[in-house]
């Protein structure tokens, strides 16, 4: 009956900006891939696939490849990305739910808690390079100590810079920030150009997804996290916390944000950069390709108070649902997704980052040390995939109590911090 309400629940949810097992169901448990090797079986069977729009790309990129070198066929489904969670929710209800499902990150733990995916723990294991696969994806997708999904495909927070902007201000178009003094600092040195329509920076400031996957490595990096290991308590008043905060109303009082900001949901909050108007901002690491056909980007991971780098493990995970009855067929997808010919000929080809630490240094990351530098830090021990259940409601949706506490510290009333931090732990822990 709860996981009947679970996905009740979730067929109401509507996906966030941003842009979380095992099941009963009448069934018994979801069953772990069995009876075959590390790679499970290729025997020409049909597959289904879900993924939500803005992977489109990868996707299609990783399925044609696959399809191509073997006799299992894989039909993908691209589903609107407002329309994932509500699809997933009511098919996890009626037992339909495809072979394979990926899934915002930040949903994973939420749905392995409510069961929607099978045991991949003993299958994981066998796979000569386990250690090496994203921890963070890997952990995101771990309950009561079972494994349930692998990484998709990943999506990074770094720092873009405008090399243009920052020559014509005086900065090392070589050199973006170290800390966030020196992140305000250039900023701040881009807006006294006094350039029409031209800004030191931009956030979403009316975006909970954005401000998580780009403000929170500014934590990790300095040190410090935003929750506690459970995932049910913010610790979004710490000090380092603090310092960010301070540092993004110092830039609006400056008149370094760009107005729009404010307002801004998270649908328009990369534009302004690409078109040449922003010196400097936190951004998605796969957005590198496009914003770089109108602009000389600079890259850098995320800093810290102090110094230290990071950045927000987001992108989706994938797993094989409860309701798959070709288990073995569809973890060779699975196992296949992990292989190199499919990290480095096909992801890191397309400029995505690899899953895997020891393909971060390819031929392709090799041919443009910016790809080299995202892939670094994602390898780095302060980059991190937070978990907690109700990620969703605290941070993500409209209008969650984290949209309120940010939304206060750029714009409104500063001394709410506690009273503000204390409400996401109000949802955290329910």
């Amino acid at each position: 009956m709860r996981r009947i309400l679970v996905w009740t629940a979730l067929a109401a949810l509507m996906a966030g900006p941003l842009v979380a097992c095992s099941s009963e169901g009448g069934q018994g448990e979801a069953q772990a891939p069995t009876g075959a090797g590390v790679d499970g079986v290729d025997d020409g069977s049909e597959l289904t696939l879900w993924t939500r729009a803005p992977l489109e790309l990868q996707a299609k990129a990783l399925v044609d490849a696959y399809n191509k070198s073997h006799k299992n066929q894989v039909k993908l489904t691209i589903v609107p990305n407002d329309d994932y969670v509500a699809k997933v929710g009511a098919a996890a209800g009626s037992g339909d739910l495809p072979d394979l499902f990926a899934a915002d990150i930040v949903y994973v733990p939420n749905w392995t808690e409510a069961g929607l995916f099978s045991d991949l723990t003993e299958s994981i294991a066998k796979l000569p390079y386990a250690d090496k696969i994203n921890q963070g994806h890997l952990t995101a997708g771990t309950h009561e100590g079972k494994k349930y999904v692998l990484p998709f495909v990943l999506d990074l927070s770094v720092i873009f810079w405008n090399k243009a902007l920052y020559k014509e201000a005086g900065l090392d178009p070589e050199k973006g920030p170290t800390t966030l003094d020196e992140f305000k600092q250039q900023a701040l040195a881009v807006q006294n150009l006094k350039k029409a329509d031209t800004y030191g920076t931009y956030f979403g400031g009316n975006c909970g997804g954005c401000n998580v996957f780009t403000w929170f490595p500014m934590v990790w990096a300095s040190g410090e996290d935003v929750m506690d290991p459970e995932g049910k308590k913010s610790l979004l008043n710490g000090s380092a916390s603090q310092k960010v905060y301070s540092t993004w109303r110092d830039l609006q009082t400056a008149g370094a944000i760009a107005p729009g900001s404010k307002d801004e949901t998270g649908a328009t909050w990369v534009a302004a950069f690409q078109e040449g108007k922003i010196g400097v901002m936190p951004y998605p690491a796969t957005l590198l390709p496009t914003a770089s056909k109108t602009v000389d980007v600079g890259v850098t991971g995320i800093p810290g108070v102090s110094g230290g780098q990071s950045t927000f493990v987001g992108g989706d995970g994938i797993g094989i649902s409860k309701d798959a009855e070709k288990t073995q067929q569809a973890w060779n997808f699975m196992a296949w997704l992990m292989s190199e010919k499919a990290q480095v000929d096909v992801l890191a080809a397309g400029n995505s980052t690899v899953a895997r630490t020891d393909l971060a240094d390819n031929q392709y990351s090799a041919k443009d040390p910016r790809v080299a530098t995202i892939n670094k830090v994602a390898g780095l021990p302060t980059s991190k995939t937070p978990v907690a259940v109700n990620f969703q409601q605290a941070f993500n949706a409209p209008g969650s109590p984290w949209v309120t506490l940010l939304r206060n510290q750029v714009y409104g009333d500063a001394s709410t911090l506690e009273k503000d931090n204390e409400a996401v732990t109000q949802v955290l822990g329910q």
